[in-house]
This record gives C-alpha cells, structure tokens and sequence, in this order.
C-alpha cells in the first residue's frame, strides 16, 4: 500500500476540473485520482488515459472530472490479502488500484511498486528448464517446454509472475533443450521487473544435479522447482514453513487417489477376513516443487546425474531433517499432451475466480 497516503493525494471531488485533477496526477505520481463524494463514497477514478480521451472528445480542463470520469473502476475490499491483490491486479494489467471498505468508502490506493516491496524476499527461485519434452511431442519438437502457452503465456512465465506477486525477484533457470530459446524470451528478467540467471546443463543432469553448476552457494534457503507445472500454490507459507522446521529440505507433496478396478480380498493364512469393493488408494506424489537449504548443496555431486528423491533420501541418511509440505492448492504437471490440453480449460476455471 502506499504506507497510508492522505486522501487528498490521490482523491478529488466529482464537481473539481479536469485541471486540477491533472495537477493531482502531477504531484503524486500515482497515474489516478480516486472520484469522491463528501462522505468518501467512490464514484469512479481518472486516469492520464482517461483524461486524453475526454479531451479529445471535446471536454475542456475547465470541465468537472464527473464528464470524464471511469464510472465502474477495478477495486479491492479492505482486509484482502496483499498477494491477492497483486494477483487480481496482474491479472487485470493495472498498476494502482482503490481500497474501499464494505460501504464502498474509500481507504487507501494499492500500487504493484509498493505491494511487492511489502513482500519482498532475498530467497532465490530455481527453475528447471532444460527437460526435452518428449512426452509431449510434436508440440516439443519447435518450441521447448516450459515455453508452450496456456491461455497465451508461456507456461514457465505464469510460475515467475506467481512467484513475483508472492515477493521473490531471484531466479536462475536451468537450460539445456533449446536453450536459447529460453533465454531470449526471459532475457535478464528486467520486463518482470526480476533478475534472472541461468545455469547451462551440456548434459542432463537430472532434477537436482544441476544445481552444483550454481556460482555461489545461496545464503538462504531456495526453492527448486519443475519448470512444467502450474500452480497456484502458496510459495511465501512454505518457505516461512521451512524455515520455521528448521529443515535441511521440504518436498511439496500432493494426495493422489487411485480406484483399484477389483474387488480386494485380504486373507489371514487361507481364511477370508474382508472383502472391499473397488477400494480407494490414497498416496502422496511428489510434487516438484521443494525448498533447499544451503546445507543440502554440500550433498550434490559436481556435474553429475542426480535426482531429488536420492537427494532427500541421502541427506535422511546423514540425519538431516527432510519435510513434506501438503499442497492443498491448485496444481497441474504438465507432462503429457492430455495434462497440456487440461491446463487450458483449468485456466478459467482456477485462475481467473
């Protein structure tokens, strides 16, 4: 938020000039003046684009900013959590956004600038990107994975803007297949508003091997992280979860239910003692997201083929303390080219509510 501006800085009467709404915009910065009655009721904001417009249809500054005003403007409830609003306001391509209470009375004027430095976090972000894909060919065959679009965003870009509205601005991304493809369209992370590094695998070095190609050992704990899912999972509660178990590592996991298509007959020596229809299974998989703490780097070997599974079951071996973090959110691995179609239909259902 913007530590509780007075209203005066980002707020005008609907009967003021386009003028003085324009000198509003000048001083604040804010690029949008919030429209108010005498009570603080909003009626509807102004923008620099608003204020063009009006213009150019043939309004005068001298005119009220009633005549030009956005009548139906984006706005959040007070009390909603920062990393919703930055969410919903990503989503909507906006930079600033009014808070108004439950009487449509205006608070305060949310800006993305000021949300994400309010949750920023010195943690670094791992992104596996270098898999081949080759479950989902053809669509691989021209374009890496973590590259193919859903709802017209590269799926790898949907998880660093998650991340970003969660507070993380570091990321290094592991390449490999189609490499450059990869990086050129992530760059230095500069248009996310990020940094972003790359780690360049001239082999496969599985999920976890990569990461002794790291320059430096992270002062922190980090997550690493399948760069083929889609999620909406919670990053800033499990790394606070991780930290606050003091763990040497946290594998997110997700319950899996599986019918088995028979009856199952359980047996005592040769007697019959339950018989139960097309039971139900339910299993944690891995979920391909985990957090490291620097510790767990000193049981990677350098450049050589390593998984996080023997990861986590090498450092169990020396009594370091690994945990499980059950996802409860949304969450999809894109492997397959059915998983790639389901992913498109999911999209407005779980991220667009």
């Amino acid at each position: 938020m913007n530590k509780k501006a007075p209203l005066s800085h980002f707020c005008i009467a609907p009967t003021s000039n386009i003028r003085s709404a324009l000198e509003i915009l000048n001083q604040s910065g804010l690029q949008i003046c919030c429209v108010i009655d005498a009570n603080g009721l909003l009626l509807g904001t102004l923008t620099d684009g608003d204020i063009r417009r009006g213009l150019l249809s043939g309004s005068e500054l001298s005119h009220p900013v009633e005549q030009i005003m956005n009548r139906n403007p984006k706005i959040m409830r007070s009390g909603t959590k920062r990393e919703i609003i930055a969410k919903k306001m990503s989503e909507w391509g906006i930079r600033q956004i009014p808070i108004v209470n439950a009487k449509g009375i205006v608070v305060d004027l949310a800006s993305v600038d000021q949300l994400i430095s309010d949750l920023s976090r010195p943690n670094q972000v791992v992104l596996m990107a270098g898999g081949f894909g080759k479950r989902l060919r053809p669509l691989t065959d021209e374009t890496p994975k973590p590259l193919l679009l859903v709802d017209g965003v590269p799926i790898l870009e949907h998880t660093l803007t998650r991340f970003r509205q969660l507070g993380f601005s570091k990321f290094t991304l592991s390449v490999n297949y189609m490499a450059e493809k990869v990086m050129n369209h992530f760059g230095d992370g500069s248009r996310w508003n990020v940094e972003v590094n790359y780690l360049r695998e001239e082999k496969p070095l599985g999920t976890c091997g990569a990461l002794s190609l790291l320059p430096q050992t992270p002062k922190d704990p980090f997550f690493v992280m399948n760069g083929d899912l889609l999620t909406q999972a919670q990053f800033g509660h499990i790394m606070d979860t991780h930290i606050e178990n003091d763990a040497a590592a946290t594998m997110c996991v997700r319950e899996y239910t599986q019918q088995i298509p028979y009856g199952v007959v359980r047996l005592t020596g040769d007697e019959i003692s339950t018989i139960e229809e097309k039971p139900s299974e339910v299993n944690h998989i891995n979920a391909g997201i985990y957090v490291l703490s620097p510790v767990a780097l000193s049981y990677i070997t350098s450049n050589t083929y390593n998984d996080m599974p023997n990861l986590f079951m090498n450092l169990k071996g020396n009594n370091l303390k690994i945990m499980g973090n059950l996802l409860k959110e949304y969450w999809l691995d894109i492997g397959r080219i059915e998983d790639y179609h389901k992913a498109q239909s999911d999209y407005e259902k779980y991220f667009r509510s």
